[in-house]
């Protein structure tokens, strides 16, 4: 890799990965596309450690909440506080956890064609179009989640292994069809990106344990900062513009990536 490649692939990482347009799709595409050397698992691991320092600097405040209330809602053996949506993270993880162990190297021998991209990008983003269009009206309240909600998020959630589909995409995608507010299906999905990043990272790590590479420790430490960088800016600007744009230019930009995808 030169420092060119590093850029572009630590931005598309940090400027994908929280949007509903599939970071993984992206970086399986454009290196095809340009014809250039795969980027390697050390490069991998960097830039999702990244986009994960930066949903957890900007949720913090968040993660000491839930944390607190989770630890004293198992002293006490009650519900307290915000410790119901921390618990719902958890239970929300354990599909996509399962599910990555079992199918991992199913999903890399087969799964990572421009074919298989292209049909999850267009099925997913018409999913996506038809779950903001029937929530229009509705708002759940946070604490009206059930237990089925969590599940049927985390079932969905697993889903976001097949390239193309968008692990942010398709939770927002769930959130809004169980009836929770674009801005806490948003909220819900970034939350739950922090164990499901730091377990795809753990992984990682243990595969780039197995298979030692050589690495140049610049250029992942540029990585790491640019796609750090553009995560955070990007959770920032797609919280503050959801309101005026609504997810109708993600709907078209993915049946039109995929449309593209498809002639070629």
């Amino acid at each position: 890799m030169d420092i060119f490649q590093t850029i572009v692939l630590a931005l598309i990482q940090g400027l994908s990965e929280f949007l509903p347009i599939s970071s993984s799709a992206h970086l399986i595409l454009v290196p095809k596309i340009v014809d250039w050397p795969d980027q390697g698992l050390a490069f991998d691991v960097v830039v999702h450690l990244g986009t994960l320092a930066a949903v957890v600097y900007y949720y913090q405040s968040n993660i000491r909440s839930l944390s607190c209330d989770f630890y004293t809602s198992i002293i006490k053996r009650q519900t307290i506080g915000d410790s119901k949506l921390a618990w719902g993270v958890l239970l929300a993880t354990i599909p996509v956890g399962l599910a990555g162990l079992l199918f991992k190297d199913f999903i890399a021998l087969n799964l990572r064609s421009l074919e298989v991209i292209a049909y999850s990008t267009l099925l997913f983003g018409v999913l996506l179009g038809f779950a903001s269009w029937i929530n229009t009206q509705n708002n759940k309240p946070r604490e009206s989640i059930n237990w089925f909600d969590v599940i049927f998020v985390g079932m969905m959630q697993a889903l976001a292994l097949i390239p193309g589909t968008s692990r942010s995409g398709i939770t927002i995608t769930a959130g809004l069809l169980i009836g929770l507010s674009r801005q806490m299906s948003i909220q819900f999905a970034f939350l739950l990106s922090i164990p499901v990043i730091a377990l795809a990272s753990m992984l990682m790590l243990l595969d780039l344990y197995n298979q030692p590479q050589v690495v140049n420790w610049v250029l992942l430490s540029l990585g790491f900062i640019i796609s750090a960088l553009s995560a955070y800016a990007t959770i920032v600007f797609f919280i503050k513009l959801l309101d005026t744009i609504g997810l109708l230019p993600f709907v078209v930009y993915r049946l039109i990536l995929g449309v593209i995808l498809l002639v070629l």
